[in-house]
């Protein structure tokens, strides 16, 4: 166990430090200088596995012993880059199997920024490697296999934060404390949540022959094999529900998520669901382009709503959520926050409240330079290096991070409950302590998909 000493003085430099050590404050945690470095490795090695690896090596000393990718090429560019980014110089062991990576290594600390498809097994045998881990969200492609990440996480007492950093993120984090449990809303009894971006990838490329750079058949893994119709990655395999599931489970997940953290709610009583592909008929693409949600809790209305075409409801908001309460109204996204307060009256006197995403472009300059495709998420880029801290501070405390993985399986699951929904034509109740929906067979069967041969389902019970 590394034993982390106070640095203070190198976060201090910077515009947004008192901002961001609030922050910290909120969750809980101090900043880290372990002794000896963590030894790191990532499975995933594309646009967001590398950008949550770059944020960590920021923040804590660390050294990344093995990469781990399916794309030879995109796994040769990844060394390259990390051997510049670390303090070591060195260039990391790369590997084809995540399974050989993990066997030949002892890691303290295993990133996975895979597709989602593969989350459930890379983090399961990474926590039985040993590892502490840090997933991508949404954590699974079915309700059992978050079941069964939670079931791991718990049984070999290992830290798993999910890459859900909104509850890091420093303007958010403010608004919970300043406006939500201040009581400036009052009484809140109605939520609605969205994402109007047109990011539904719906081309007919053609079917080709598979690179020899490229491992499709480990790509693929416990997932349906598709006929091979270019390189998956970035966007390609987000357009498939083979793979995820769709702008509800890449995109809700982050809203539905800081508003439970928000409110302190925990499973929904009922999740229903409506949609299909209304619009964008005429490509591959088998997700969503339209769909609505609604997650019901006491005298509380969670509702979701995504449209890939048309413009938003609200050109400042338009991947958001907004929380109603009878004496204001909170608009929040990635970039901002608004409060807005009914009458005069109140603690705010009838002002308005507005707080801006934080930047740290003068204190990590290399963000402005950092040769991934797509670039680095700035706006995003404080948040995971809190998220990163705080993710450490619950490895050393031996506490659960702010985004432990119970909280990520309950969010995941919502909104896989809701496509389930939109699929069944009918709402569903899920009971967690049974594993089941309550009163569906149909539905309950579909908590679990097939896998691939000869790759095995991982069970609760048996992790």
């Amino acid at each position: 166990m590394h034993s982390f000493n106070i640095n203070r003085r190198r976060f201090m430099q910077g515009a947004s430090a008192t901002l961001a050590l609030s922050a910290l404050g909120a969750h809980g945690m101090d900043l880290v200088n372990p002794p000896t470095p963590y030894r790191v490795g990532l499975i995933g090695t594309g646009w967001y596995g590398k950008s949550d690896l770059f944020r960590l090596i920021q923040v804590a000393p660390v050294e990344v012993v093995a990469l781990c990718d399916v794309d030879k090429n995109m796994l040769a560019d990844a060394a390259k880059l990390v051997s510049q980014r670390q303090k070591s110089g060195k260039t990391p062991l790369l590997y084809g199997d995540y399974r050989k990576m993990l066997a030949d290594n002892k890691l303290d600390i295993v990133l996975i920024g895979t597709p989602d498809h593969w989350h459930a097994l890379q983090t399961i045998d990474a926590i039985k490697s040993g590892a502490n881990v840090y997933v991508q969200k949404p954590i699974s492609v079915d309700v059992m296999e978050g079941e069964a990440m939670v079931a791991a996480a718990r049984k070999y007492n290992k830290v798993v934060q999910v890459g859900t950093q909104r509850k890091s993120t420093p303007h958010l984090i403010d608004a919970k404390k300043n406006i939500v449990e201040a009581g400036l809303l009052g009484k809140i009894h109605h939520v609605e949540m969205c994402c109007y971006y047109s990011m539904r990838a719906n081309g007919n490329p053609a079917v080709q022959p598979v690179p020899d750079f490229l491992d499709y058949e480990m790509w693929t893994g416990p997932a349906p094999l598709r006929p091979y119709d270019g390189i998956p990655h970035v966007r390609w395999w987000r357009t498939f529900n083979e793979y995820g599931n769709g702008i509800i489970g890449d995109m809700c997940v982050h809203m539905l998520d800081t508003v439970r953290w928000m409110l302190k709610l925990g499973w929904p009583k009922r999740v229903s669901s409506t949609g299909g592909i209304y619009v964008q008929k005429d490509g591959k693409s088998n997700i969503s382009d339209t769909q609505s949600a609604l997650f019901e809790y006491d005298d509380l209305n969670c509702v979701w709503q995504h449209r890939s075409w048309g413009t938003p409801n609200n050109p400042d908001y338009p991947w958001s959520f907004t929380i109603y309460g009878d004496k204001g109204t909170l608009w929040g996204s990635t970039m901002q926050c608004d409060f807005v307060p009914l009458g005069d009256t109140g603690p705010t006197k009838g002002a308005k409240i507005h707080k801006d995403v934080v930047y740290e472009k003068e204190k990590y300059p290399e963000d402005l330079t950092e040769p991934t495709n797509p670039k680095i998420e700035l706006n995003a880029a404080p948040a995971t290096r809190l998220h990163m801290l705080n993710f450490l501070g619950a490895i050393e405390n031996g506490g659960r991070p702010v985004a432990d993985i119970e909280e990520g399986h309950i969010s995941t699951a919502s909104c896989i409950l809701a496509n389930l929904s939109m699929k069944l034509g009918r709402p569903l109740i899920y009971d967690p302590i049974k594993r089941e929906v309550v009163g569906d067979r149909e539905a309950t069967a579909l908590l679990e998909r097939p896998y691939r041969t000869p790759w095995k389902h991982p069970h609760p019970g048996r992790v």
